[in-house]
């Protein structure tokens, strides 16, 4: 494992797409940016991916990540929003499988768990204890960038560890930890 690195840290979603990128130096985690991509203006769903995918390519040209970290979708009660979600995911990861980056997913429970102790933390406790961490001056308004931001440092607090979900170092690898998902 390299001793500097980048990870960005993508909360996927069609209203707000959140994503958060740390630089670790000396195993010392060092705040680079968080923000997201505003989505709700647009109503074509197709063009809500689009943009999804654009904005991660741009993420990934401008600060050239190691690894990404995506927060993985969670089963509600809605099956179009957990298609709609799973889509938004897909296009991160394709994003970052095009540049052959490994994407590593992490439950939101895994994550909240990794930040601040308690899966079923809050999102304003996961915001505050990412605060207390990065040593950040303000939070945003929404909470979706620092859902992304999250997925970046649980996946720091995570690596080199054997367990740590779901993880794809480009197509092929992809393709084969999901054999019967591909046609």
């Amino acid at each position: 494992m390299k001793s500097e690195r980048i990870i960005l840290g993508i909360d996927p979603g069609t209203t707000i797409m959140g994503f958060g990128l740390i630089k670790i130096e000396n195993k010392k985690m060092k705040f680079i940016q968080l923000n997201e991509l505003q989505l709700k203006k647009y109503d074509d769903h197709y063009v809500k991916l689009k943009l999804i995918f654009e904005r991660t390519i741009e993420l990934i040209d401008t600060y050239h990540p190691d690894e990404i970290a995506i927060e993985a979708p969670f089963f509600g009660k809605n099956v179009q929003s957990m298609l709609k979600l799973g889509r938004a995911q897909g296009v991160a990861m394709a994003a970052g499988l095009s540049r052959e980056i490994p994407i590593t997913e992490y439950l939101p429970k895994k994550i909240k768990m990794a930040i601040t102790g308690n899966g079923n933390a809050s999102k304003e406790q996961v915001a505050k204890m990412l605060q207390s961490l990065l040593n950040l001056k303000s939070l945003p308004k929404n909470l979706d960038s620092t859902d992304g931001l999250a997925a970046a440092v649980c996946h720091f607090y995570n690596s080199g560890r054997v367990e740590t979900g779901k993880s794809y170092s480009g197509w092929a690898s992809f393709v084969k930890q999901n054999p019967g998902k591909i046609k």
